[in-house]
């Protein structure tokens, strides 16, 4: 809160519960720009106007409203709009891909003001991993903040996560994860709520808010990158499952090969012969077998073929390193049909690594899922590559704050201060 608005409510009394909630309500509306005139908030809300001149008067002292520009009337005068106040206060969200953390700042409506990129692993565990998260953190606010205070922070993470206390559960390969209170530790440096999710439903919703903003149409979001995992959107929101597991496709059962051992320990998922990883040891193996003289020079040179190495050999069209890629995207693709006819999304997003360099894995998957779909699921989907993959997790972690923070019923929880800091606990247990 500004020392404006401080100074405005000097002396007055605080709203009460009933004015909260009413609002809350009000804030709503003219934030997801159903209503933003005073005559429209009288028609939505049934109110009188009294009391909604009064609660905008108290909006606008939190300095969650402000007066907006004048929207076109049908007849009559012209009416004075009015806005949310994105820029009251500042979300931070982070996510991982390719050994690397990508951060953003953002406004409260999800919109970024800065973004960076560092060197970072999850394998390295959360002590040395969340510094770095914080430092980047730290950056952006001096680059892009302007003073403004944090209100919400997300980190997505490669891992299954109970989200309703935001920490990993057994990860398969991330020691030092397993229970790790990720969000007290951000909490105890911001104040504000921490939300906790698995990257892949963070791509998910910032794929789905990017790709149809006002539309209804479920989207199903899979990630081919070292692992294998996916997300699903469903009338606007993420689907957890009971536990939070909902999405964890890699280790899908696909086939009886007794080679093909997981790193979760069992045999035959599709994360050990369609991940990044999968393909790494495949064809890592292949080259030992001298199966090809280019994977041969290229393990003998690099000690390993993943990240660059594999891209290229798909560069150069490698005969058993394209061979590999085509079977690993047709054992998703056909993985993924069977979800495709169970949830029956309107979109179908394919994103990860797996991708970069050539058009070969999507378009193979592309037809897998086709060829196993039934028709009635086909009629009208789309399928699609990521459109904005590094930075989709950072998207949909600060559109997942945004939703958390401004749903009616936190803001009942904190609207009267003005700001979340103070209510974290209790808005988190909102889940």
């Amino acid at each position: 809160m500004t020392s404006t608005n401080l100074d405005r409510r000097e002396g007055a009394a605080p709203p009460s519960g009933r004015d909260i909630l009413l609002l809350a309500q009000i804030v709503d509306l003219i934030r997801t720009g159903v209503a933003n005139t005073r005559p429209d908030l009288e028609q939505a809300t049934s109110l009188g106007r009294t009391v909604v001149n009064e609660r905008l008067r108290e909006g606008m002292d939190l300095g969650i409203l402000e007066e907006g520009g004048t929207a076109q009337a049908e007849r009559g005068r012209p009416s004075r709009t009015v806005r949310f106040r994105a820029e009251a206060g500042l979300i931070l969200s982070a996510g991982f891909a390719d050994n690397a953390l990508h951060a953003a700042l953002s406004d409260l409506d999800g919109t970024a003001l800065a973004r960076s990129v560092a060197d970072a692993d999850v394998l390295d565990g959360p002590d040395v991993v969340l510094p770095v998260v914080q430092r980047e953190f730290q950056a952006l606010l001096k680059r892009a903040g302007r003073g403004r205070p944090v209100w919400g922070v997300a980190l997505g993470l490669p891992g299954p996560v109970d989200f309703a206390s935001g920490r990993m559960v057994a990860p398969p390969i991330m020691h030092g994860w397993d229970g790790y209170d990720v969000r007290g530790w951000f909490r105890n440096r911001y104040e504000a709520p921490v939300w906790v999710d698995n990257d892949d439903n963070l791509r998910a919703f910032g794929e789905w808010a990017i790709d149809q903003p006002d539309d209804v149409r479920d989207l199903l979001y899979v990630e081919i990158g070292e692992g294998i995992g996916s997300g699903f959107v469903t009338d606007g929101r993420l689907h957890r499952g009971d536990t939070g597991a909902a999405g964890d496709i890699g280790h899908f059962r696909v086939t009886d090969d007794p080679t093909a051992v997981c790193r979760c320990g069992r045999i035959g998922c599709l994360a050990a012969v369609a991940s990044g990883w999968g393909l790494s040891r495949i064809l890592t193996r292949a080259a030992e077998r001298g199966e090809s003289a280019m994977l041969a020079e290229l393990l003998a040179t690099e000690g390993r073929i993943a990240g660059h190495e594999l891209a290229k050999a798909i560069a150069a069209s490698e005969p058993v390193t394209m061979a590999a890629v085509r079977r690993a995207a047709r054992l998703t693709g056909l993985t993924v049909a069977g979800l495709v006819n169970f949830a029956n999304p309107g979109t179908l997003v394919l994103g990860g690594s797996a991708l970069r360099g050539t058009d070969v894995f999507f378009d193979t998957f592309k037809a897998a899922v086709l060829e196993q779909t039934i028709e009635l699921a086909a009629r009208r989907l789309v399928i699609r590559p990521s459109t904005a993959d590094f930075e989709i997790a950072t998207l949909g972690g600060a559109l997942l704050v945004a939703r958390r923070l401004l749903h009616p019923q936190s803001l009942q929880l904190w609207l009267g201060a003005g700001t979340p800091i103070g209510s974290a606990v209790r808005i988190q247990e909102l889940v």
